[in-house]
């Protein structure tokens, strides 16, 4: 029965017998490889004895390789086995963590590569801080996997002392490590480690421009809106997209006071970049979005930075005049009337002032704005409305916005 055969019909325990027993390497390999897979089996612990054993005793890297990386995929238990294994300790003890924590430094210097990168993730994991010197250590080892599993280690535990060490692997001939170091400073998000993410916004690399992006959002001044609004034209649909979400995000973040000047500055920025590229993101936020602060400031911007608006973008804002978080709605409707230029805006909020299942704060918000987009249509509607409607706040609306249009007939 072949490998695939066994693999197929869940028979770990031969691949176990040919883990421990084949006399071809590639065999060995493909039995290690495949024994990750099998998380939930009810032969689990068999499966990570007998993968410990061959990542201790396999006379072949390949196969020692294999071992780890299926112990990885078990999960943290199965590491620390092997971990504990080597290290001849207990994890059992009255101090386990730190016992764990040393038996995992120790293993940082392991001659395989793929145990440094599992003793690294097991370090982000325990999240130890004392774990940084010894992560900073890796960033010199040969094996790139092995610096970006611990500059990803560093992120995990978030400690300031490891941002003068990662913005060294911002240089990184690997564009992987760039990527995990980029992420790690993110994470971390102190001035000095957000300041250094500033210059990879040109990144060769559009995962590491994306992950630089995406960490400018947690700025809370105006220094990351042009490398933003630049990184609005990058070649990468994916950097475009998370350019706009960090913007949106910097909104979120500034103090108050800061606020109006630089959602001034981005609109002026945003207002000179291709159409297309800003409003798609915009729109997903407003229709996927569950961070109030962010639906807020992005109905507020989607009416100032549009100037083609297609029907998801209107259909976007209209919905949004029923958002729980009143300053959205409201933001929802001063950008329709932004947008008033379009048609579709006065027949859509027609059908919303219309249409007596939809909440009154919703109909009330579209009757203001159509107090300013709207034409004879809207003020017959509205002062038929005017006689018929019991709703005071309605009627007070539609009374506003009729006289705004002319007055009645």
């Amino acid at each position: 029965m072949s490998l695939f055969d066994l693999h197929r019909e869940g028979n770990v325990q031969e691949l176990i017998r040919l883990l421990r027993e084949s006399d071809t390497e590639e065999v060995r390999q493909r039995a290690a490889e495949m024994l990750g897979e099998f998380g939930e089996h009810e032969d689990r612990r068999d499966i990570i004895s007998a993968l410990v054993r061959a990542a201790k005793e396999d006379d072949a890297d390949t196969v020692t390789a294999a071992a780890v990386d299926s112990l990885e995929e078990l999960g943290q238990g199965a590491i620390e086995q092997l971990i504990e294994t080597m290290a001849s300790v207990d994890f059992e003890g009255e101090e386990a963590e730190w016992v764990r924590a040393k038996a995992f430094v120790q293993a940082l210097d392991a001659g395989i590569p793929e145990l440094r990168m599992a003793a690294a993730n097991g370090l982000g994991q325990f999240g130890e801080s004392d774990a940084v010197e010894p992560l900073v250590g890796c960033f010199e080892d040969d094996d790139p996997r092995v610096r970006a599993r611990a500059a990803r280690a560093c992120g995990s535990i978030g400690d300031p002392r490891a941002c003068s060490p990662l913005e060294t692997l911002l240089d990184d001939r690997v564009a992987s490590v760039r990527r995990e170091a980029a992420d790690a400073l993110g994470r971390i998000g102190n001035r000095q480690a957000l300041q250094a993410l500033l210059e990879m916004y040109d990144d060769p690399s559009d995962q590491v421009r994306r992950v630089a992006v995406s960490s400018f959002g947690n700025f809370d001044n105006a220094a990351p809106v042009d490398p933003l609004v630049t990184a609005l034209s990058d070649e990468s649909a994916i950097v475009r997209r998370t350019a706009v979400y960090a913007l949106i995000q910097l909104l979120a973040n500034v103090p108050t006071q800061k606020s109006h000047q630089i959602r001034e500055e981005i609109v002026d920025k945003l207002s000179e970049t291709d159409d297309e590229s800003v409003v798609v993101p915009l729109v997903e936020i407003i229709e996927e979005g569950t961070q109030a602060a962010q639906r807020r400031n992005t109905a507020w911007l989607l009416g100032r930075v549009v100037t083609d608006p297609d029907e998801r973008a209107v259909g976007a804002l209209i919905t949004a005049l029923e958002d729980d978080d009143q300053m959205t709605a409201q933001f929802a409707a001063t950008s329709l009337a932004e947008l008033d230029a379009d048609e579709r805006v006065a027949d859509r909020l027609l059908d919303v002032v219309t249409d007596t299942d939809r909440p009154t704060d919703a109909r009330a918000q579209a009757i203001f704005t159509l107090g300013k987009v709207g034409g004879e249509e809207a003020r017959q509607t509205l002062d038929t409305l005017l006689d018929e409607t019991d709703t005071e706040e309605i009627r007070k609306r539609a009374f506003s916005a009729i006289s705004k249009l002319g007055g009645r007939s």
